[in-house]
């Protein structure tokens, strides 16, 4: 009778194990670059090709591996981290499973050169497929190199599910940025097709290299925190001043014992400490380090380790909050003061809370205004900067004069400058007035994207943004798409870009901001689908950006305007992402609410 139940082979085994650890090239990159880590390197080098299908090398100075250690690392797993079960819950390093090197060879072609800083020569190991097929003894500087080149080969299947190289590689530098953030004292440098993309050096402070990774406007606007719960827990780091926020929590950066991890526990609390400092669908920036002792946490409940598991979740949770408030009312009630960790005192006010792009870009026009006030009269450029605003609003506000509105509509006037209050025929009316306006955007830009394309505004004063590493890689993917959606974009070298124009009807609004909300969305739909299948993802986050809020005081002809836009379009019911824009009440109704009728 033939068993059912048979042993894997060996080579299958660390094909599933791969699947587990290696999703994609930035995988790769995460687990070598975590090994040198581990190897106590001062240096680590990531060089990168064709978004790392082609080519992944990491070269570090650590320590280095004699020769049975160098045959051993590539047998599944060996490690030199964990010797008995206890050690599992007293971990102090990145790696421990002794997956990642055997999972890796088995679906690449992998080069591991090493010397241990004992021996006068290393050692050369070549594996296709997971299968050792030369060894030799070689000159080589202390440390490693893996190399890891056509990944993927053997597994067709996996292959194909792999983006393009931009995207591909946008992952790989989120990951190098997320590792270098945690140790500011080793030197990372990233390339892709034989260009540095990346040069973080050694820094003294976790500020120098946030202000390096994330730029200096970013980093300008970061808060120290340092503080201790007096049971085990002590939380360190950086974070964002409610002044600037993101559409999604791609910069919130959270260590645990010095591991990244995304825990569902620490991101309920970090966004429970800034309820009601941001708006809805804001998230905050943030650079958080959690240590605690490691029997406290468990870090071994997922295969890439960017989960973990508390003893105590309510503790850890209520400190975060905790600390992290005490913090921020710190920022709106007075100066903060250097505590004195490795932070630099902060002078920062409640009134300054204005974006890095907001305050810039002020000051910019302030000083063309001044040197072109030198000669010739200003009241022209006056002038034109108001006809611009006029237009941006999305609608055309009249002289004194107010919008004939079309028969069996009248306004009755405007309730917590956030709703309209209106008769149509017999019917009482209360109109959500970011919810209509943002309708009215949205079908717009659409119509004009079906026509001639969506129309642009050249800015008086062109706007130079700096972003990380993610969104500098899916902007440049994206060039064409926005160009589309009516944006003039250049690179200007490294992770800035220029923006010339942007669309017509969101000329006055946080251009930075705006792109970085573009390149978020565009980001997600890279994941999910087409573009082509997701237009109306964009144009909803467009339209959002360009309409007025709610409270928003509005003058009686901007009311009336917006009720004959609104009554023009089709789908008037509810806004791109489904809200009500108005609810009726019919006179029947009006009079039961009286015992009428």
């Amino acid at each position: 009778m033939n068993s059912k139940i048979q042993i894997l082979p060996e080579n299958l085994a660390n094909q599933i194990a791969a699947g587990e650890v290696v999703e994609r090239p930035a995988s790769v990159v995460k687990e070598l670059v975590e090994n040198s880590l581990d190897a106590s390197a001062s240096e680590i080098f990531v060089d990168i090709e064709k978004g790392g299908k082609t080519l992944v090398r990491v070269t570090d100075n650590g320590h280095g591996m004699k020769k049975d250690d160098a045959f051993l690392s590539l047998e599944r797993h060996a490690t030199s981290k964990v010797k008995c079960a206890e050690d599992l819950f007293a971990l102090h390093t990145m790696g421990f499973r002794g997956e990642a090197l055997p999972a890796i060879a088995s679906v690449s072609r992998m080069r591991l050169t090493t010397r241990s800083v004992d021996d006068d020569t290393g050692w050369q190991i070549y594996a296709e497929a997971g299968t050792i097929r030369q060894a030799d003894a070689v000159g080589a500087a202390p440390g490693t190199v893996v190399e890891i080149r056509n990944l993927f080969f053997n597994t067709p299947g996996r292959r194909k599910f792999l983006r393009k190289e931009e995207t591909e590689f946008g992952h790989i530098a989120d990951v190098v940025s997320r590792l270098a953030l945690s140790r500011p004292d080793i030197h990372f440098r990233l390339s892709h097709n034989g260009r540095n993309y990346l040069e973080a050096y050694r820094h003294n402070c976790l500020e120098e290299r946030a202000a390096s990774l994330l730029g200096r406007n970013v980093a300008s606007s970061l808060l120290s925190v340092d503080s201790d719960s007096g049971n085990g827990e002590m939380l360190v780091g950086l974070l964002g001043s409610p002044g600037i926020s993101r559409s999604s929590t791609s910069q919130v950066y959270t260590y645990v014992n010095g591991r990244f991890v995304r825990d569902r526990v620490i991101q309920h609390a970090i966004l429970e400490a800034y309820r009601s400092l941001l708006e809805k669908r804001r998230y905050p920036i943030a650079v958080l380090f959690i240590d605690l002792p490691p029997e406290m946490v468990d870090v071994n409940v997922h295969p890439t380790k960017h989960e973990v598991r508390f003893r105590n979740q309510q503790q850890v949770h209520d400190f975060i909050v905790s600390a992290l408030r005490e913090r921020l009312q710190q920022l709106s009630s007075k100066p903060a003061t250097n505590t004195g960790g490795f932070y630099p005192a902060e002078t920062v006010s409640a009134p300054a809370l204005m974006s890095p792009a907001q305050s810039d870009y002020r000051e910019r026009v302030q000083e063309s205004l001044a040197a072109f006030n030198a000669k010739v009269a200003v009241a022209p450029v006056l002038s034109a900067m108001s006809t611009v605003k006029g237009e941006m609003t999305g609608w055309t506000v009249g002289q004194g004069k107010e919008s004939a509105l079309p028969d069996g509509w009248r306004l009755i006037g405007q309730y917590l400058s956030s709703y309209l209050l209106c008769q149509i025929n017999d019917e009482l009316v209360l109109i959500d007035q970011h919810a209509a306006h943002e309708r009215i955007g949205f079908e717009r830009l659409r119509n004009q994207l079906a026509a001639d394309g969506i129309e642009s505004q050249s800015l008086l004063f062109p706007a130079v943004l700096e972003l990380d590493h993610r969104e500098a890689a899916v902007l440049a993917e994206h060039l064409d798409d926005f160009t589309r959606f009516g944006f003039e974009v250049e690179a200007f070298g490294g992770r800035s870009f220029t923006v010339k124009s942007v669309p017509a009807l969101v000329v006055d609004v946080d251009v930075e901001r705006l792109i970085r909300d573009l390149a978020a969305e565009l980001n997600e739909i890279g994941r999910s689908g087409q573009l082509s299948d997701e237009i109306e993802r964009v144009l909803a986050v467009l339209a959002c950006h360009s309409m007025v809020r709610a409270n928003q005081a509005l003058s009686q002809s901007e009311m009336q305007q917006l009720l004959k836009d609104l009554s023009t379009i089709d789908f008037g019911s509810c806004c791109p992402h489904g809200r009500p824009v108005m609810h009726r009440l019919s006179k029947r109704d009006v009079e039961k609410l009286f015992h009428r009728g």
